[in-house]
């Protein structure tokens, strides 16, 4: 940090002796001199103390900086919300988890779009979101996104319950009949084969979200139908194989966060798209609120495997960058949701047990 010199604190160190440098043999000129001197001592005491001053309170800039910084990051909960899979959730609150995400389609937009919040998600994802693929950001700004939602829900929709997930890896010998695509007590299933206005699959036909109309595909306007396209035989078990428990753990036990993250990107989070295709496979993935517990098990993930070692996995973050010219990932980097929420950098969301989220699993 720059600071200018003030010529007050160095005028005195001006005129220290007369013009052709002698004292002169007067008293009154010596005591002048000496008084100058006390004066010089003085002002350079002062001039030390000033710079220590503006170098202390610039210091303290930078250190508040660190502390508000990490802040949000910092173990400040004392009662953290412990979110659970979704088949432990009583049937009650499977209704209410439902009711709130339906909520979300007759909210405003965020975003000031013709469109409701439901549909803000899908399109912050397609423009903002995509940027983290294949980089650092993936799990931190997920992480983030998803918390977002939750807020949604519960500051919109009044919806009391929280987050929930889908533990895939109950499901992976056929991730097609898991408990999440009930028709009642889930998000419906694979569709009507038969109906040609669906994307990449099968108009969704049944469940609370029977024809639920999308409208985008990747970051284009084409209203359609909620569509899925379930996997079947050898795709369906090829995509499953890094759902297994065992790939799970050999992934839990990656050493650096740069290896662990990318392969959790190319395993399971691919694998789940590529099971359920339709409106999951595009990148306004949102659109099928499956995703948001899909995701939701994958942070699951990441907080296990920052568990394992939590002073050192807490502040684990490399690979390439997402939204900064650098190669290098910081902590430092944003994680923007465009309106949707505030920016945050990524070491605001690297503890689940913060200020800002205040969750476990």
């Amino acid at each position: 940090m720059h600071y200018s010199q003030s010529p007050a604190v160095y005028a005195p160190a001006e005129d220290l002796e007369s013009d052709d440098g002698k004292a002169h043999d007067n008293p009154q000129p010596l005591m002048n001199k000496a008084h100058r001197s006390r004066i010089l001592l003085l002002s350079l005491a002062f001039c030390v103390a000033f710079l220590c001053l503006a170098l202390g309170f610039g210091g303290g800039i930078l250190v508040k900086q660190k502390i508000d910084h990490k802040a949000l990051a910092s173990t400040t909960c004392t009662d953290p919300v412990i979110r659970r899979e979704w088949r432990d959730l009583r049937d009650t609150e499977k209704s209410d988890y439902i009711e709130a995400v339906q909520c979300l389609r007759s909210s405003s937009s965020r975003l000031g779009l013709n469109q409701t919040l439901y549909d803000d998600f899908p399109y912050v994802h397609s423009r903002n979101g995509e940027a983290s693929h294949n980089t650092a950001a993936f799990l931190p700004w997920h992480r983030y996104f998803i918390h977002v939602y939750e807020k949604a829900l519960r500051e919109q929709c009044a919806y009391s319950g929280h987050l929930t997930y889908w533990d895939w890896s109950l499901d992976w010998k056929d991730v097609t009949q898991a408990p999440v695509w009930d028709t009642i007590l889930g998000f419906g299933g694979d569709g009507n084969d038969k109906d040609l206005e669906s994307i990449h699959g099968h108009c969704v036909t049944d469940g609370p979200f029977a024809r639920l109309k999308v409208l985008y595909v990747e970051k284009f306007p084409y209203p359609h139908c909620l569509s899925r396209g379930f996997a079947m035989g050898d795709n369906l078990t090829r995509f499953s194989a890094a759902l297994e428990p065992t790939a799970l753990d050999e992934l839990l036990r990656t050493p650096d966060y740069a290896s662990f993250n990318l392969e959790m990107e190319d395993g399971p989070h691919l694998s789940i798209p590529r099971s359920i295709h339709g409106d999951f496979s595009t990148v306004t993935a949102p659109a099928d609120p499956v995703f948001f517990l899909h995701h939701t098990q994958l942070d699951r993930l990441w907080w296990k495997w920052q568990q394992v070692d939590p002073q050192a996995r807490m502040e684990d973050y490399s690979g390439k960058a997402a939204y900064t010219s650098s190669p290098d990932a910081s902590l430092r980097d944003p994680l923007p949701l465009g309106d949707l929420g505030p920016d945050v950098q990524v070491a605001d969301v690297m503890k689940t047990e913060s200020e800002l989220f205040c969750y476990r699993y």
